[in-house]
């Protein structure tokens, strides 16, 4: 079993469905710009704290890692107890941007992940409860995810908000990372300041390359198959780029759905025969689908 990781070889052992349920478990993939963009968010936490700290804005399309190098980088920061055990400290905290934005639903998501869910009747005292409930449990770095809703906001919401997020790097005088689609930076780059504190990190489609062939290799030894799988193959290469239309999470999807068809079948590799047998549909024909459904 040298074609697989150490820890999947008792997993290939198991049953055929024992193995097609351990393939729906979700397997961190280290490719190259996942990790350059975790070790851009650990310079970050570890920044000395100064007037204009620098934020960085996590871009890529939907369904390309972006959640899954977030949750990677708060797992590795979880909260724990102060050394004389008087409080939680949260050196990593990870909210989302409501998809109905407003500045009190937005405090309201913080104060949850701060652990005090507690409702207040104004927006100041939301703010002001957030913020010392930030210093108390030494938040380091705020993450805040799906940071295009903010554009489902009218103009002055959406100045609001970006008004939020600079008062909130000022007052803490902690990084801040927005984590979304190209619309992220719309939204960030209507504000000159913070457009210039927010550096663009770009997660962008996966073309055929040597990188690809990398990822391929990668994932071919967390999948549970008795055999080494032609991941590499010239032709296998282009039909998974091809179906998957580029992007991490759909790759992970055919390739998941194809490792069980390759179990199923007692064949135990993929190739492009199984490819080609596999049930999946790419996003454009799932939406096309959807279209003549609906139409």
């Amino acid at each position: 079993m040298d074609h697989l990781l150490p820890h999947i070889h008792q997993i290939v052992t198991l049953s055929k469905e024992q193995r097609t349920i351990a393939l729906q478990n979700e397997y961190w993939i280290g490719y190259t710009r996942a990790q350059e963009a975790l070790s851009r968010m650990e310079e970050l936490l570890n920044y000395p704290k100064k007037i204009r700290m620098p934020n960085m804005l996590l871009i890529s399309p939907t369904n390309n890692g972006k959640s899954m190098i977030v949750e990677k980088f708060r797992r590795k920061h979880l909260p724990y107890t102060s050394e004389n055990e008087d409080h939680e400290v949260i050196p990593v905290l990870t909210v989302q941007m409501p998809s109905n934005p407003s500045v009190r639903r937005f405090y309201s998501t913080m104060l949850d992940a701060l652990g005090a869910p507690i409702a207040y009747s104004t927006t100041a005292q939301y703010e002001s409860i957030a913020i010392k409930l930030m210093k108390v449990t030494e938040v380091k770095i705020l993450i805040v995810d799906e940071l295009h809703n903010l554009l489902a906001g009218n103009n002055n919401v959406q100045r609001e908000f970006l008004n939020v997020l600079r008062f909130i790097g000022n007052t803490m005088k902690i990084p801040i990372v927005g984590v979304g689609i190209k619309d992220a930076y719309l939204a960030i780059r209507s504000d000159d300041q913070l457009e210039n504190r927010f550096e663009p990190f770009i997660l962008p489609l996966w073309k055929n390359d040597n990188e690809f062939s990398k990822l391929l290799k990668s994932i071919a030894m967390v999948l549970p198959l008795q055999k080494p799988s032609s991941l590499l193959d010239s032709e296998v290469r282009s039909i998974i780029l091809s179906r998957s239309e580029g992007t991490i999470g759909e790759i992970m999807t055919l390739l998941t759905r194809a490792a069980c068809e390759a179990i199923i079948s007692g064949q135990e590799f993929i190739d492009q025969a199984i490819l080609e047998r596999t049930k999946y549909n790419s996003p454009s024909e799932r939406r096309r689908l959807y279209e003549s459904m609906i139409n």
